[in-house]
């Protein structure tokens, strides 16, 4: 699994994209900062197309289920790694995941 830096491309079950934002900036890899716990939680989502009368699209990530390493810490705060999986708050509720497309860097690899 590789390490997930701000330029990862993160997007829910339905493809909308998840606007990935730091919460450290001094570990970066390619120049780009690494997410730790729980950057990628709370997040927006943009572009998701469930869309529908009785449909609710994806807005917002949810906590992270599974992905962080549990070796490697930031200031005490564990990486997220590319296996990263979460619920945002779509319809149907408790279904829609999202997860790591790209984790942003090809360099550095972790295990959980």
């Amino acid at each position: 699994m590789k390490l997930v830096t701000v330029r990862a491309v993160v997007r829910c079950g339905h493809d909308g994209r998840v606007q990935n934002v730091a919460s450290q900036h001094w570990v970066t890899v390619g120049g780009d900062d690494v997410l730790v716990d729980d950057d990628p939680q709370g997040r927006a989502v943009t572009g998701c197309p469930n869309i529908g009368p009785t449909m609710k699209p994806c807005t917002t990530t949810l906590a992270v289920q599974s992905g962080y390493s549990t070796w490697i810490r930031v200031d005490g705060d564990r990486v997220a790694l590319s296996s990263v999986d979460g619920l945002t708050d779509g319809t149907v509720p408790g279904t829609v995941h999202y997860t790591v497309r790209d984790p942003g860097q090809t360099f550095v690899g972790a295990d959980a």
